[in-house]
């Protein structure tokens, strides 16, 4: 066993770069951290993710600090800003997307049993706040990490690493099954 050289792994990306993208997208509501928009770049191209959306606060490219933890990926995924989400996330249901919200509601599924309908739109929300309570009623399910110790929750980063790639691993089974 070793590790991939620098150059292997360059020849991986290319070959991987005509890959089609998932239909799946997301939306990032009020991220205040330009490193955790920098983060969820370069997740949301490791998992294939079709489009970012960036709302209400959230900060966009080009920007030093998304470009430190996205290394490149802000220029690789597909994003658009909207001001407001709430239209948004109407037009995405009426070209058939479900609406998932990550957050920690009453009636939220662990996101482990969640298999995704797509095309699907993962929602996530301010690192304090969550998802604001306004786009509650625009969701079609919510999804939650369970959580064994004190804290009540992730970063919003690693937990929308583990909800996307969750996401991924469904999308691509049953794009296998069908």
């Amino acid at each position: 066993m070793r590790k991939l050289s620098h150059p292997e792994l360059q020849s991986r990306q290319t070959l991987r770069r005509h890959e089609a993208k998932l239909p799946f997208c997301v939306v990032l509501n009020n991220i205040r951290s330009l490193y955790n928009v920098g983060s969820v770049f370069r997740t949301a191209d490791g998992a294939g993710v079709e489009k970012l959306w960036i709302c209400g606060i959230t900060g966009f490219p080009p920007d030093a600090q998304i470009s430190k933890t996205a290394l490149g990926a802000e220029k690789e995924v597909p994003w658009e800003y909207r001001k407001d989400p709430r239209p948004l996330l109407r037009e995405l249901r009426e070209k058939g997307y479900e609406i998932v919200l990550l957050e920690q509601v009453t009636g939220s599924i662990s996101y482990e049993q969640y298999e995704p309908k797509t095309p699907a739109c993962l929602v996530i929300g301010n690192e304090i706040e969550g998802v604001s309570d306004e786009l509650l009623s625009l969701c079609d399910r919510t999804v939650e990490i369970d959580m064994a110790g004190l804290k009540n929750s992730l970063n919003v980063t690693v937990a929308f690493g583990i909800v996307a790639y969750h996401m991924r691993n469904r999308i691509l089974t049953g794009a296998r099954r069908g």
